[in-house]
């Protein structure tokens, strides 16, 4: 590369933490984050950001390293994602819903320098079976607090580049077993452009992080609105009572509504008599919640739902550019393809399908992942070819439209969560009593779908709820089978390979037991 070249390279290489300090540097004042102890102020948040980053450097952390957090949503966990941008380094986020060992799991796939936790989850921390050489633990608390609050110099200036990794952000795949999903600072600062071309969000709106920090809907948004100017509401998960009170009360750009917290978000709107300030969209996955759940939400707040498709790996593209009106039942829940990805439907032959025939959803664009942590087997399976395959079946229709037709591999969503067959089968037959487990989803008015397992015992000494006790201890909640069927186990519908035929599964589910 010429010097003249590396010149221009540099010069377009935003960052996450540049971008946040020029919004810092504009208005000091103006609020960035309120949250249950108060509020900071642009140049506070900075200011603090800069003395943990400091910190983290002297516990070693600098470019190219890890560091973990297991928390709700708190301050802290902004700021250090904040330290990590200004340091070059990635934040790790296994989920605090997670059981002991799924955490473990999670950490040991990265090696962080130093994990960061909760008082609330450090009992979680506690009970994962930790290794002798496993990184520093390190508490959120008052004395935290009190060394962000002291003068400090600001760590190094090292040059962060913008395909540097800022997040990762698990999901278990197919096997079961976790995967990173890397993301860099690219990744985030296109997110955040897509996010507010397509959704008309102002640099000035006010979005609120309520679901969790540790999954891309309230990371991402959080940090874009960081970069842009506005303010960030942390709220400890869903208190639907707090989101009422800040939707009749604050200009909101983007509230996100998970599946199986709309009805009840709902009956508060309608018992408070809410009026809201202002919404300007709501709502993700609509595929999973009822569609008059998505009009009744809708007309209260007077603003169109997010008819997203997207992923952890490829952020809202490559199809969520269509809104749906408020007040109405959708008779149907046709995607658009984003203006900002390219996208191919292929067969499995590798070629692309003519409009009308189902194929799965290639995607390439500046919004993408930078693959697995440590997993290249992985990361090259999935960008095959050049570009990211989602898994996902799709057809596209004459006008552009694309339907959702299924899952080249089977994925259960839960109120928002993705659960992994694969991992509670494991979890399954490792019962003594547990001949063979297959797990499907079955459709939920509530959650959008949840597991249920099929199972065939041994001596029958196992009823459901031993089952169920002995899934609770390793897996998280949103993980556990709704309802366990026993059947024999040559009653497991299997094709010429072995492999269980889920959808014959699928067929023989009972009705849900409050159908009955």
């Amino acid at each position: 590369m010429s010097h003249a070249a590396a010149l221009v390279r540099l010069a377009a290489a935003s960052t996450v933490w540049g971008l946040f300090a020029q919004r810092a540097a504009e208005h000091p004042q103006r609020v960035a984050v309120e949250h249950d102890g108060g509020t900071l102020d642009y140049g506070a948040l900075r200011a603090r950001a800069l003395r943990l980053a400091a910190l983290l450097a002297e516990q070693g952390v600098g470019r190219g390293d890890v560091v973990a957090v297991v928390s709700e949503n708190r301050v802290e966990v902004l700021l250090l994602f904040l330290a990590a941008a200004r340091l070059g380094a990635a934040v790790a986020c296994p989920s605090p819903r997670l059981a002991a060992p799924e955490v473990e799991a999670a950490l040991d796939l990265v090696q962080p320098r130093g994990v960061w936790v909760s008082p609330r989850h450090e009992p979680l921390l506690a009970a994962a079976p930790r290794r002798e050489a496993a990184a520093p633990v390190h508490v959120f608390g008052a004395a935290l607090d009190a060394r962000l609050r002291e003068p400090a110099p600001p760590p190094p200036d090292p040059e962060v580049d913008p395909e540097d990794a800022l997040l990762i952000l698990y999901t278990s795949g197919t096997t079961g077993s976790p995967k990173g999903a890397v993301l860099s600072h690219r990744a985030e600062l296109a997110r955040n452009l897509v996010i507010r071309a397509e959704f008309g969000i102002a640099p000035e709106d006010t979005f609120v992080a309520w679901s969790p920090l540790c999954h891309m809907g309230a990371a991402e948004c959080s940090l874009g609105t960081l970069m842009a100017g506005g303010t960030v509401i942390v709220v400890d998960g869903f208190d639907r009572e707090r989101l009422a009170q800040i939707v009749a009360t604050r200009r909101l750009g983007w509230l996100l509504l998970m599946p199986g917290m709309v009805a009840a978000f709902v009956q508060t709107l309608r018992e408070r008599g809410v009026q809201p300030l202002g919404v300007k969209v709501c709502g993700v996955m609509a595929d999973l919640v009822p569609p008059a759940d998505i009009a009744a939400v809708t007309a209260l707040l007077g603003a169109p739902y997010a008819n997203t498709f997207g992923s952890t790996e490829t952020g809202c593209p490559p199809c969520s550019s269509s809104l749906l009106p408020p007040g109405q039942e959708p008779p149907h829940l046709r995607k658009r393809q984003s203006p900002y990805a390219e996208a191919r439907l292929v067969g499995p032959d590798g070629q692309d399908v003519p409009i009308g025939q189902p194929g799965e959803l290639w995607m390439r664009g500046p919004t993408l992942f930078s693959g697995y942590h440590r997993n290249d087997v992985a990361t090259a399976e999935a960008f095959a070819g050049g570009w990211y395959h989602m898994g996902d079946v799709f057809v596209r229709h004459a006008d552009g439209t694309l339907d959702f037709v299924d899952r080249v591999k089977y994925l259960i969503k839960s109120g928002g969560e993705n659960v992994y067959p694969a991992e509670i089968e494991r979890v399954l037959l490792a019962h003594p009593d547990v001949a063979d487990a297959a797990v499907v989803r079955r459709a939920d008015a509530r959650w959008g779908e949840v597991p249920v397992a099929f199972v065939a015992r041994r001596a029958h000494t196992a009823d459901a709820e031993a089952l169920r006790d002995w899934c609770r201890g390793q897996l998280a909640a949103y993980k556990l089978p709704r309802e366990i069927v026993f059947i024999a186990a040559g009653d497991f519908p299997r094709n010429s390979t072995g492999k269980v035929l889920r959808d014959e599964l699928v067929r023989r589910l009972p009705e849900p037991p409050a159908a009955r």
